[in-house]
């Protein structure tokens, strides 16, 4: 039985979001991620295991290679959960500009 992983948790991992931005650029291969690391290549695979179970990532074989990138649609349930937060800091800092500008002319 192969259950789906929570996304969030396998964000909450610093190794796993620095896999997430390596791969935001471009496909990288195993390896390639691997030798940004100082951990064990096994330890990084795992770590992908994870990243892909939770669809935030996605495999693509080229030739004898498997290359890693980025899953948006994965991402966007971490992206509606962050929105509402955005806005609340959004209207922050509007409120706090609209003070500073009042501020200043004074």
């Amino acid at each position: 039985m192969n259950l789906r992983r929570d996304v969030f948790q396998a964000i909450a991992d610093p190794t796993r979001r620095a896999i997430l931005l390596l791969v935001a650029s471009q496909a990288m291969t195993a390896g390639a991620i691997a030798s940004n690391f100082d951990t064990a290549r096994p330890t990084v695979s795992k770590h992908l295991q994870i990243l892909t179970e939770c669809e935030l990532l996605k495999q693509e074989q080229s030739g004898r290679e498997i290359y890693y990138h980025i899953n948006a649609n994965g991402m966007k349930e971490v992206a509606e959960f962050i929105e509402p937060f955005r806005k609340i800091w959004d209207d922050r800092f509007n409120k706090l500009e609209a003070v500073m500008k009042k501020y200043k002319k004074k």
